[in-house]
């Protein structure tokens, strides 16, 4: 079977929710990325045999978003898209999905990615498509609502959403508040540094922004990094319930970004001119109790461990999403692992956020660029689902 390399991953910055990428729908941040990663690549865009992109919370403001972003980005329109999602998976889904195209010879260069601009998630109704006789309508937050729907309530019973998941996980596993503020603090340091010390500089794309009055604003930096944080600043904070451990301080955030790259058979790099920064090595995904969904990368890496006879002692970075701080330290007890140099050295979904079906597409990126940096060779990433799953997958750093 082929191998499947990966070239020129970038990404754009991380808006902050209702913040500078605010007015830049889905689609546009899609496209813009895309244009970026083909571009890098020196690739002539005829060559991509599709586009998948990842997208949790879709509309039909823009439908099947990855045929929407080729056309956005102005490619020929021969080069048809889809669209998938696997929740905070997606965007790994999505790659590994290219991965899996091209390793079966369906195609031979894929644009994978992935998009979300939760600024822009609508209210919705499910109460007027036939009308109502009298009396009032509701309207649902997608995004709350999508949190809340996540899992059968007839089997499972009513789970408010994810963060009753992270206080569960943060009472079995003794996680205390301080403990999650010290991580989160440690998260928000890390992408700190890893800004000042222009180590993102290689994987950003800015974004132009239209302005009501004035030429467009490029942005250029994640905006949801706090380089003030400090156990003591997040030990101020309310616990959203009453006595726990989630507090906006220790939490991920909700995010607008996009991130993407070209997924390569092997033996078509050298025809088409490309530099390959890695090849996929594995992938697996597992599902869990919905009502510990934080506990998902604890089977899904064991399974991808067994598949293929490696282990902790051979990854030279692990990059975990951060859902939540208790999240993550319940994770690490479950593996029995934790190696500070080693896992997130420049923050993840606390301090760069995490727009759900970019995440998966976003960690890849910033892993392989830090794994060039280090010159390692394998590098983990993975991650939670809600509704119960884990996602992982290891890249091998081309040679």
């Amino acid at each position: 079977m082929k191998r499947a390399a990966i070239v020129a991953p970038l990404r754009s910055p991380v808006g902050a929710f209702g913040g500078a990428l605010r007015p830049v729908a889905a689609e546009v941040l899609g496209a813009t990325v895309a244009r970026a990663v083909v571009a890098k690549a020196g690739l002539d865009p005829e060559r991509i045999d599709d586009v998948v992109f990842a997208q949790s919370y879709a509309n039909s403001e823009a439908p099947c978003i990855g045929r929407w972003i080729a056309l956005e980005a102005d490619f020929p329109i021969e080069v048809p898209g889809m669209q998938l999602d696997r929740r905070c998976g997606g965007g790994l889904q999505a790659l590994v999905t290219a991965a899996m195209m091209v390793q079966t010879g369906a195609a031979d260069v894929v644009l994978a990615g992935g998009v979300e601009s939760m600024s822009n998630i609508e209210f919705y109704t499910t109460q007027m498509r036939w009308g109502a006789r009298a009396g009032n309508t509701q309207l649902y937050d997608r995004l709350d609502r999508g949190r809340e729907r996540s899992q059968p309530e007839r089997r499972f019973g009513r789970i408010s959403g994810m963060i009753e998941t992270a206080e569960t996980l943060a009472r079995e596993n003794n996680i205390s508040r301080g403990d999650a503020d010290a991580y989160a603090a440690r998260s928000q340091q890390r992408a700190a540094t890893a800004w000042a010390n222009g180590l993102f500089a290689d994987e950003v794309v800015p974004i132009s922004v239209p302005q009501r009055r004035g030429e467009p604003v490029l942005v250029e930096r994640d905006e949801g990094v706090r380089p003030e944080t400090t156990t003591e600043t997040l030990a101020r904070l309310r616990s959203v319930v009453p006595g726990g451990t989630v507090t906006a301080g220790n939490a991920a955030q909700q995010n607008d970004a996009a991130a993407a790259c070209l997924v390569v058979a092997e033996d078509r790099l050298e025809e088409l001119g490309l530099t390959p920064m890695a090849y996929l090595r594995g992938w697996a995904v597992a599902g869990c109790d919905p009502a510990r969904m934080g506990l998902g990368p604890v089977p899904a890496v064991a399974r991808l461990f067994a598949r293929t006879g490696l282990g902790f002692d051979d990854m030279d970075l692990v990059e975990l999403n951060e859902a939540f701080a208790a999240q993550v330290l319940s994770v690490l007890k479950g593996w029995n692992w934790n190696d500070p140099d080693r896992l997130n050295p420049n923050g993840s979904g606390i301090s760069l956020g995490h727009p759900v079906g970019a995440t998966g597409v976003r960690i890849a990126v910033s892993l392989l660029h830090e794994l060039q940096r280090r010159q390692g060779r394998y590098g983990l990433e993975t991650m939670c689902i809600g509704g119960g799953q884990g996602m992982a997958a290891i890249f091998e750093r081309a040679t």
